[in-house]
């Protein structure tokens, strides 16, 4: 699968991804990132990604020309959807990164400052996505935790596949307490069920003990789920 991302700061997807879980499937060629600079779909000698809002008002907004060159450039190498990381978009569950995994690739676009010309988003956006209710300074780190979230359940990238049907949200019964060596640290022990070897018992206990934490923000659907004042 390939991801491109399109944003003004394309340095700082690099080292994120440099190490971990997708690190290691870049490396092995299971999936390919690209972070393509704005600035170089401009056409004049400024490098202008942004101008003054029609009717006034505080900021600037990021202008559609180079975001449709950018794409249309990349296009031919990326068939996907086209993804634009916004505050009101529906919001990042594993089910939607389920079906995401299934496409061929993604172009992410990355908004700045007071929001991105609506044209992106009438023309060239396939999906408006975003990843909760609070204030961050642009598109970049949104498109991240999608990256991480879809490329990990592409095939061969995580080590042990087993892993994956035991994530929080994977299953129905959501994520369970966790517990390594030491048994007893600091007067707190591992309960007994996890080391008495009966699996069938272990199994029912995490069934039992499983966090659904998190889980009723699904269903909150607000006039406004934020991510960024820069209207990413």
């Amino acid at each position: 699968m390939r991801f491109d991302v399109v944003t003004i700061f394309p340095e700082v997807f690099e080292p994120v991804f440099r190490r971990g879980v997708v690190g290691r499937a870049l490396q092995r060629g299971l999936l390919e990132l690209h972070a393509h600079d704005l600035r170089d779909s401009t056409a004049d000698r400024h490098r202008q990604v942004d101008d003054e809002p029609f009717g006034g008002g505080a900021g600037m907004v990021m202008k559609p020309e180079p975001i449709f060159a950018a794409v249309e450039a990349i296009r031919p190498q990326n068939p996907g959807p086209v993804v634009l990381m916004e505050p009101w978009g529906e919001v990042l569950t594993q089910d939607l990164a389920r079906e995401l995994s299934r496409q061929p690739g993604l172009i992410v676009i990355c908004g700045r400052y007071e929001g991105i010309d609506d044209r992106v988003r009438q023309e060239l956006a396939d999906r408006e996505i975003s990843i909760g209710d609070y204030v961050l300074s642009g598109g970049e780190i949104p498109a991240m935790v999608l990256i991480d979230v879809v490329a990990r359940l592409l095939p061969e990238v995580l080590g042990d596949e087993a892993s994956l049907g035991q994530d929080a949200f994977a299953g129905p019964d959501g994520g369970y307490p966790q517990y390594t060596r030491p048994a007893q640290f600091r007067g707190l022990r591992v309960p007994d069920v996890l080391l008495s070897g009966d699996h069938g018992a272990i199994e029912r206990w995490r069934r039992d003990h499983a966090r659904t934490t998190g889980r009723a923000a699904r269903d909150v659907s607000p006039a406004h789920r934020g991510q960024s004042d820069e209207r990413h």
